[in-house]
């Protein structure tokens, strides 16, 4: 059975497809390329809003382009997955320029925050890469249940702060430097870690199973997901541990 943690990658998304007769199959390393591709997109995407070419007056309006658009993106790439040779790229775009506009912010109060996040976010993608292809890492089937029902319950307290934060309220404790706020970034971040364990079991399954060629574009999507909201946690923590330096 497909289980992961990442919600674009669900027990029944290699199960929903079909592959066409004669039609090409999905593999390992059209994956790769296609997830290379996406995270130069939005790489270069990123370093557009990050030196300021659409004016540091217009910044806020490109992060609620690139996170609003990516969010419609996303629903349409996980709804449409045969699509997904299109919409990934350009998810890949609009996540870029928020990523790069929120990094910026990040970047203004704490200097040198970003290089250290991305770097981190690198090296946990390849560090879990090779400890998987390797055999160190195999996820059985309670770890992935175990993983997708922690996933759940993180983004559970995410909607119930975003929905406070519309009443000026929010969690207790999460997003604050103290020692709360740090340790369930840290926890946030190892589920996070996690799920690209999963997604690697999950993408190498749908090639067994023979699922068509478009289902890569659709994997790459799944781990860009997955890697941004790694990111996105990491320059949390950094931030907050920053924050708690200064006090």
């Amino acid at each position: 059975m497909f289980r992961s943690g990442n919600p674009t990658l669900t027990d029944k998304t290699f199960a929903s497809v079909v592959r066409a007769r004669g039609e090409d199959e999905m593999t390992i390393s059209g994956t790769v390329n296609k997830t290379g591709i996406s995270l130069v997109v939005l790489v270069f995407f990123a370093l557009l809003t990050w030196n300021g070419s659409f004016g540091l007056e217009r910044l806020l309006p490109t992060i609620y382009v690139g996170l609003g658009g990516g969010l419609v993106l996303a629903l349409v790439t996980v709804f449409k997955k045969e699509w997904a040779p299109i919409t990934t790229p350009v998810y890949a775009a609009l996540e870029g320029l928020f990523l790069g506009g929120v990094s910026l912010v990040f970047n203004i109060r704490y200097p040198g925050i970003v290089f250290n996040a991305v770097g981190l976010t690198f090296g946990v993608l390849v560090a879990l890469l090779l400890a998987y292809r390797s055999g160190l890492i195999r996820p059985s089937e309670n770890l992935k249940l175990g993983i997708a029902a922690a996933t759940g319950g993180i983004g559970l307290v995410y909607l119930v702060s975003i929905g406070l934060g519309f009443f000026g309220r929010s969690v207790p404790y999460i997003h604050e430097s103290g020692p709360i706020g740090i340790g369930f970034s840290a926890v946030v971040i190892v589920i996070a870690s996690l799920n690209l364990v999963l997604d690697f079991d999950f993408i190498e399954r749908g090639v067994e199973a023979g699922a068509p060629k478009y289902m890569e574009w659709y994997a790459a999507f799944g781990l860009l997901v997955t890697l941004i909201w790694l990111y996105l946690e990491i320059l949390r923590l950094l931030a907050k541990l920053q924050g708690k330096g200064r006090r």
